[in-house]
């Protein structure tokens, strides 16, 4: 009797103990949804500076096949590279590149008056348009000017004090986004650097929470991440770089404005895949519009020409070894993770389906290549 009381009483436990283990394990996973969208922007901050130091460390496995040498004097040598590099753009290019942006600017902005302009003569509203504030209209015809003040009208204190104050604050706006951006920058150096710096101290750490069991497919897993990142990394680095100097001296001999400033700005939104593009083909045909229509013609079939070179030959010849993503799977990431994450999951959308990519396949492999049909 007391052994089947005893057989009653166990399955309503072990099935109580399984609600009980659902409705926590589903709770859990609710609260770190909250707090990954909550924290979303230094997740992906940090996820930057991972992927800054496997770039570092990518450079410098790439150096041990030159010099060899200890990881730490290569990596040494990198930065070292790095920065003598970035100096010398700066000291070289800076005056030059500050140059071309003013002139840019000015370009743009007058190509936009003359969109306001042709729109606004067939009756389309271009509110949306307006780069300069308002000025005064005209009075009306038989509408008398009013007259002018026989003395001045000095402000009053409060005035002053409120126009001092809207200054102050938009000097503050403009001084703590400086410093934000500058931190965000520090945050990815510093924190690629030590990651670089001892590569292997992360992986093991992160493996040791890993159950023993498991922690051979996982170590598998992160080995294959990284080995991903650093690949497209390096390709996608190669690809920037040719996509800048083929932009550059293209637009430089078509006669076009701003030519460096250009190739650069194409270079750097190449990173962005699909919408890069898409802004950096907006900017040079606003760019070239003021040249004439030749120039307009020219510029655009560069552009063409570019995305046919990236598309059909950079990056399936840099990049083929790196990841194999459907461009639809990768656009509707990039619209998804934008949408959640501003800037940040736009432009860290293809290294993150990549991880994605590579996790589904260890958890999903692909056995039909070895399937013997019957």
């Amino acid at each position: 009797m007391t052994n089947s009381l005893e057989t009653q009483v166990n399955p309503d436990r072990s099935l109580a103990a399984s609600i009980a283990l659902g409705g926590c394990a589903i709770a859990g996973f609710v609260a770190l949804l909250a707090i990954a969208w909550h924290a979303a922007g230094t997740i992906l901050l940090l996820f930057s500076g991972v992927l800054f130091g496997i770039f570092l460390v990518a450079l410098t496995n790439l150096l041990d096949r030159l010099i060899g040498g200890s990881h730490v004097l290569r990596l040494v040598i990198v930065c070292l590279f790095l920065t003598g590099l970035f100096t010398t753009v700066i000291a070289l290019g800076g005056a030059t590149i500050a140059q071309q942006a003013t002139a840019l600017s000015a370009t743009i902005r007058s190509q936009v008056g003359n969109v306001r302009t042709f729109l606004e003569e067939r009756g389309v509203n271009t509110n949306f348009l307006t780069l300069d504030t308002p000025t005064a209209s005209a009075p009306a015809e038989g509408q008398q000017r009013p007259a002018p003040p026989s003395r001045p009208d000095f402000p009053s204190a409060s005035t002053i004090a409120s126009g001092t104050s809207a200054i102050v604050a938009q000097t503050w706006k403009v001084l703590s986004g400086l410093i934000e951006t500058v931190g965000n920058i520090f945050i990815i150096i510093l924190l690629g650097l030590l990651i670089a710096a001892q590569p292997s101290l992360y992986r093991n750490g992160a493996l040791r929470f890993v159950p023993q069991r498991y922690k051979q497919d996982a170590a598998a897993l992160a080995d294959d991440i990284g080995e991903t990142l650093r690949r497209w990394l390096m390709g996608q680095l190669m690809t920037m770089t040719s996509i800048f100097i083929i932009t550059w001296i293209g637009l430089a001999l078509i006669g076009i404005p701003g030519s460096l400033v250009l190739g650069f700005i194409a270079g750097f939104l190449s990173f962005i895949p699909n919408v890069g593009a898409v802004l950096a083909g907006v900017l040079i045909v606003l760019a070239s519009l003021g040249s004439g229509l030749a120039a307009v013609v020219f510029s655009f079939g560069l552009y063409l020409l570019v995305q046919f070179l990236e598309g059909n030959i950079l990056t399936p010849l840099i990049q083929r070894h790196a990841i194999n993503i459907p461009p639809a799977t990768l656009f509707a990431a990039q619209i998804f993770l934008g949408f959640l994450f501003g800037l940040w999951g736009l432009a860290l959308a293809l290294p993150m389906i990549a991880i994605t990519n590579v996790v589904l396949k260890h958890r999903f492999p692909d056995d039909s290549a070895g399937a013997v049909p019957g």
